[in-house]
Order: structure tokens, then sequence, then C-alpha cells
């Protein structure tokens, strides 16, 4: 069956017959500072992707209480990990800022809601969609809120089970849904990536636009998962991967970016619309090189 949704995204659709949505995740490779956050939307938009992605978590409510108060070593020293996690969220006038510089620089900005009150805190932006994380996939009053804000809403399937993919797209319905193969290892091995998931998503799914959130080092996977049928895909960007940061190594840096995404163009070329023709600049290799039947010696 052939998978043919197309999900309207901001000003475009995403589906197999459009273009591929290339978003660069930022997530909290900014580490807290507005500064950095812009300098790496500018980097996406020099890269020529679609969209950048935030992640917005209330610390209160991701971090588990048993591990508020274990101290860790940040870039503003050595404080408690609540007191981190509190440092890397952007304010409500951050946002505003961000929102307007996306505006202005003309490119989609998007994020994960890690909870319900960070989804309430996103909404008063209307963004372009939603992104799920692979760690809320199994949060089904956060899913709900999300499905009742009518934006398009996508999936990522990393640490998860077949059945517990089903039950969220079971909750989420497919009006205006998105899915991601994705695997939660930062940076992940090869052979741990599994793309030919995507082939097994486009079969169960059909109707709903597959895509790929890579966490691998090198850019050889994700053009892989275009080749074989995804139609948006997203990678982590940073200016240094040696920056400190937990997503850092897995983040690919402005020039790695740049190139990524001129051979995803070079491929959406290359892969046509697979109808067999005979192109005018094969005639004169025809006339060239292939005998006509008159010309064959018996």
């Amino acid at each position: 069956m052939t998978n043919t949704a197309k999900v309207l995204f901001g000003s475009r659709y995403i589906g197999d017959s459009e273009p591929i949505y290339i978003i660069a995740e930022i997530g909290i490779n900014h580490n807290g500072s507005l500064e950095l956050a812009k300098k790496l939307i500018d980097g996406a938009v020099f890269a020529g992707c679609d969209a950048v992605k935030f992640q917005k978590r209330t610390p209160e409510l991701c971090v588990p209480k048993d591990q508020w108060y274990i101290e860790r070593d940040t870039p503003w020293g050595r404080i408690p990990y609540i007191e981190y996690r509190r440092k890397v969220e952007f304010s409500f006038e951050e946002y505003s800022e961000i929102d307007r510089y996306c505006k202005e620089k003309g490119i989609d900005w998007f994020a994960s809601a890690w909870d319900e009150e960070a989804l309430n805190f996103l909404e008063e932006f209307e963004p372009v969609a939603y992104k799920l994380a692979s760690a809320s996939l199994t949060d089904e009053n956060l899913l709900k809120k999300v499905k009742a804000t009518k934006r398009p809403v996508m999936l990522s399937t990393g640490m998860s089970t077949m059945e517990e993919i089903e039950s969220a797209v079971n909750l989420l319905g497919t009006d205006k849904l998105l899915i991601a193969q994705s695997t939660s290892t930062y940076p992940c091995k090869l052979e741990e990536l599994n793309l030919n998931v995507i082939k097994t998503y486009k079969k169960k799914f059909p109707g709903v636009p597959i895509g790929y959130s890579g966490h691998e080092t090198g850019l050889a996977p994700t053009l892989a998962a275009i080749a074989i049928g995804a139609c948006f895909v997203e990678r982590h960007i940073t200016l240094d991967r040696a920056m400190w940061g937990t997503d850092q190594a897995a983040s690919v840096e402005i020039g790695g970016m740049f190139r990524l995404v001129k051979d995803i163009r070079d491929i959406e070329k290359a892969l046509g619309d697979g109808i067999k023709k005979v192109y005018e600049s094969e005639y004169p290799n025809i006339k060239k090189l292939r005998r006509a039947k008159n010309d064959v010696t018996v």
C-alpha cells in the first residue's frame, strides 16, 4: 500500500510526494544562552533547514525528586541537578525573542513539550506543531492534551515497543500525525539505528508521514533514511561537538548540517518519480551506441 498522506506543517506540507522537511534540533544545546540559541538558528538558516526545534520542560515536574539535590558539574559550577535544569530553561521573554527571531529569519520553530505545564507555556506562541519525545510516548495525559491543541504532532519512537507505539497512535489518531523512527542512545551505534523500521512503519501506518530522528555520529545513515522513504529528518545541531552538554556529541556542526541538507536535496532529485522513461539526453547515445535491427549481422 502506498503511503500518500500529507500533513500541513506551518506553511507547507510534509508527505511522500513533498520535499523532505529538515529539522535542526537545537534542544538544550544552547546551554541556557539566548545568544547561543540565536547562533544555532542562524546556522540552521545558513544550512537550509526548514525548522529548528527546542525542548521545554518544567523541571519540578520532569526531574524525579530523588535527583533534585544530586550535585552535578555544569558550566555554572557544581550545583544541584534541579538548579541546572532550571538554568537551561528559557523564560517567556526569551521564547518571545526566539519566536520573533525565527519569523525574522523565515524559519519555522516548534518544541517538544515534556509535561502539561510546558505545553500550556508553548501554546502562548501558537507553534507550527508539537514534538512528543520518545520519553513521553507512554504519558497518556500529555498525549491527550497535545491532541486537544489540534496542531500537528510529530511522535518520536525511541525506547518504545511496537505495542506502546500502537497505543500512542490509537490515542493520538492519525489525522495530523507524523511518526519518526529513532533510537534513544546518544550517540547511537550504527547497528542499533534500525533504519528499516521506516519501511515497517510505512506498511503498518499507511497514510501517516514517516521520518527519522537520528542520534548517530556522521551523516550517511540520515541520507540512507531518505533513500528508503523518510519524508522528514531531524538531527541535533551544535556549534561544536566538544561543547558541554549531553547531546553535543550526537549533534551535527553547522558545516556538516550544510552538507547534509545539500546531499538530501541531491538525493531527492536523483530518486525521481519511479516512472521508467528515455531522457532527451540519452538519444544521442542511442544513435551512437545502439545498433539498429537492420545493422545486425546473422
